[in-house]
């Protein structure tokens, strides 16, 4: 044989039984049903993607006004995250080995898997994504909560009558409405059936923020909206949601408690942008480094000061509007109000502490 061929057999036999680089089968897979999310929807196709170590998930966002954009999900954020999911869990009555049933299968990456697992619930999803297939799984898995969007859950309990399954349908049921602003023609059939209706908003950057009108995150921050009396502008953690809402007078259409009114909202004009002007991170191009990747996995625009302070004891962030002039509308300085921009701050420092595992980027001398 060949010296040279010998030694290309002798490498193969090396690169096959010790190397410490993983072939593609031996690789960790994170399916669908890892995630809580194995369940179909008409709008999506199902692709792998090689996902960085440093994200818990990928995601995207719903898409409503404009193509889906991508959202990264990191390790840090996934406590305060989880905790809202099953604090909004609790508060739709959810037990401990409750069937919860999703409408909408993305829906679970938003509460994150976690959720489900500190509830101590069942999630379940539709065989097909349609109203039948609804009424289905409703009249068969009698779950104690329901997540979807309340147009879709209104016209499926009209459906319901029309197709001769009313009796059939479960009593007393929760409806935890999300995704879209709150269908208030639901409100009445739902009745009909002892159904209580939630309104749940949030989105996939930030996990459930608000349920009923009342915070679910301690993080939550409400900004008087310069455009509109009466109205509010909401971040979480620090970063501004891009809604507005109007704020206080009787409350909640379903809580008299509740201030804020989920239901109502609008695009806040223009959205807001954050500088920081002070900063945890113990040098600036962490904090440049962090700015640029909550652009592109959080989709806010978040800058640093000319004259940034880093090392600082506490991260102090101005909330910007452009338009109609530049100026700035608030600071949130607090600890306990800068959470989420703290945790991507976080998984930053980490991101940065971790050398690349794959041996493709190592360059050679």
């Amino acid at each position: 044989m060949d010296v040279a061929q010998q030694a290309v057999d002798e490498l193969a036999y090396l690169a096959e039984e010790f190397s410490t680089a993983p072939a593609l089968d031996e690789m960790e897979r994170r399916t669908l049903a890892d995630k809580a999310t194995a369940g179909p929807t008409s709008a999506h196709v199902i692709e792998e993607v090689h996902t960085p170590l440093n994200f818990a998930y990928t995601t995207f966002t719903t898409g409503s006004t404009a193509f889906q954009n991508i959202v990264g999900v990191t390790w840090s954020e996934l406590p305060e995250r989880e905790r809202s999911g099953a604090r909004a869990l609790s508060r739709a009555g959810a037990r401990p080995d409750d069937t919860v049933l999703l409408c909408y299968a993305p829906l679970g990456n938003v509460f994150s898997r976690g959720a489900f697992e500190r509830a101590q619930v069942r999630p379940v999803f539709l065989s097909r994504s349609s109203r039948d297939a609804f009424l289905v799984a409703l009249c068969r898995e009698r779950p104690r909560v329901v997540v979807g969007e309340s147009s879709f859950l209104r016209a499926s309990l009209e459906d319901a009558k029309k197709l001769g399954v009313w009796d059939a349908v479960p009593e007393g049921v929760h409806l935890l409405c999300a995704g879209t602003p709150l269908d208030l023609e639901l409100l009445p059939i739902a009745e009909e059936k002892g159904a209580v209706v939630h309104d749940l908003y949030g989105c996939q950057e930030f996990g459930w923020l608000v349920m009923d009108g009342a915070p679910l995150r301690d993080d939550l921050t409400l900004v008087a909206d310069p455009q509109r009396e009466g109205w509010a502008m909401l971040a979480a953690g620090g970063l501004p949601t891009g809604d507005s809402f109007p704020v206080g007078g009787t409350g909640h259409v379903l809580n008299p408690a509740g201030i804020i009114h989920t239901y109502s909202r609008k695009r806040t004009t223009p959205e807001l942008e954050v500088v920081v002007q002070a900063c945890t991170a113990q040098s600036a191009l962490t904090l440049e480094r962090a700015c640029r990747s909550i652009l592109r996995i959080k989709g806010r625009i978040v800058r640093m000061a000319p004259d940034v302070v880093v090392g600082a004891p506490v991260n102090e962030l101005a909330l910007m509007s452009a338009w109609p002039e530049n100026r700035m509308v608030a600071v949130i300085d607090d600890p306990e109000k800068t959470v989420l921009f703290a945790r991507l701050l976080e998984a930053q420092e980490r991101y940065q502490a971790t050398s690349k595992s794959d041996p493709l980027w190592t360059k050679g001398r």
